[in-house]
């Protein structure tokens, strides 16, 4: 079966190479064996995700984050990825978007910011003008989402960010100064309100992830912008989970009703409630049919295939010891496939699921 064009649209590439100093050009195997026992491994896991891994799994475009946390969820002492004021933040994402900036320079054979329509276009003109199996390596398409909108110190600095490639923003990782978040809930704020409306002037993409769901219900209502979630699982089938970081039916409703989308996370602790990685020994299985009924579940909720995708949150403070057995690298999401044709998914739906849902937002609403 010929390989899919696949979209992922959530992974933390800058945080990683600054952080830990992975080089994503690498392959996933020689970086393991660079990172064996090492502290890097301990806070985030095995990697899973390369150049070459996207290569072999025909992942055409990524969503490629600015993220830094705030100091008071610092995971260790002497960490440097953390803010303590909306001024350090703004610094590391800006040396983020550098690194964006970089790559897309010094390798474009690799990499290359997508930004427009036009750029789009041209970027899956290269993709699609040669056979799914073809060995010729082309560059991944990185569109930039910046997560967590504390960089953003004044409305004003929006301009900037649009004029260096940002095209979606997520206000929320824990609560902001914008709104609640992960484990920190809440609605809107006033600033809150007033950056969605700034942000519509642009165009830009609002993600609802890791906002708090009242905060989500009413972004829904007020934002003129389109709107997806790039990286959440289904709450209705995480029932007892005890957080704020699932999408409820209520959300996910309102995404379609906006005619967005929702990318599907395989990581095990939002598949499975209470699961716990056990340490020094074999990750507990969680199925990657069990990331199946989650796509399943948000078609049900839409009536078709059109606003679902993927948002692996892949190298996201989780690795290879958290995610299905059935995974290896971020390539084997393609497998994802034959377990959805076995549920009577056609191969148009398949194909949506995979990648197309992405890039007809993406068409439809870059500049």
């Amino acid at each position: 079966m010929p390989l899919l064009v696949l979209v992922d649209a959530h992974e933390d590439i800058a945080y990683n190479m600054l952080k830990y100093g992975r080089d994503y050009t690498r392959p996933v195997s020689e970086t393991r064996a660079l990172e064996a026992g090492s502290h890097t491994v301990q806070d985030n896991g095995d990697t899973l995700i390369s150049w070459h891994e996207y290569q072999r799994g025909r992942v055409a475009v990524i969503f490629s984050t600015l993220f830094a946390a705030p100091t008071r969820f610092r995971t260790y002492e002497g960490e440097k990825i953390v803010y303590k004021d909306f001024d350090e933040a703004h610094k590391l994402y800006s040396e983020q978007l550098d690194v964006y900036h970089r790559m897309q320079d010094s390798m474009p054979d690799k990499y290359r910011i997508l930004a427009s329509k036009r750029g789009l276009e041209l970027h899956l003109d290269q993709w699609n003008s040669s056979a799914p199996d073809d060995a010729n390596a082309k560059p991944v398409g990185m569109v930039i989402l910046m997560e967590g909108a504390e960089a953003i110190r004044e409305i004003s600095e929006l301009e900037m960010w649009h004029e260096r490639g940002v095209r979606l923003i997520g206000p929320a990782w824990v609560g902001t100064r914008y709104c609640g978040g992960w484990r920190e809930p809440g609605p809107l704020t006033d600033d809150g309100r007033k950056l969605l409306s700034a942000m519509a002037d642009f165009h830009f993409t609002l993600d609802l992830s890791h906002m708090d769901e009242r905060a989500a219900v009413e972004a829904l209502d007020i934002y003129d912008g389109p709107i997806v979630g790039t990286h959440a699982n289904c709450a209705a089938l995480m029932p007892n989970s005890n957080t704020n970081r699932h999408f409820t039916d209520r959300v996910i409703e309102g995404i379609i009703e906006r005619d967005g989308v929702v990318g599907v996370v395989p990581f095990n602790t939002y598949l499975k409630v209470g699961w716990l990685k056990e340490k020094g020994s074999r990750r507990e299985e969680v199925p990657l049919d069990t990331l199946a009924n989650h796509v399943d579940h948000i078609c049900q909720l839409a009536g078709d295939s059109l606003h679902v995708g993927i948002g692996s949150d892949f190298d996201g403070g989780f690795g290879l010891q958290s995610v299905p057995p059935e995974i290896d690298t971020v390539a084997d999401l393609q497998k994802l496939v034959s377990l959805l044709q076995s549920r009577g998914y056609s191969e148009a739906d398949t194909a949506n699921i995979l990648g197309g849902n992405w890039l007809a937002r993406l068409a439809r609403d870059l500049p």
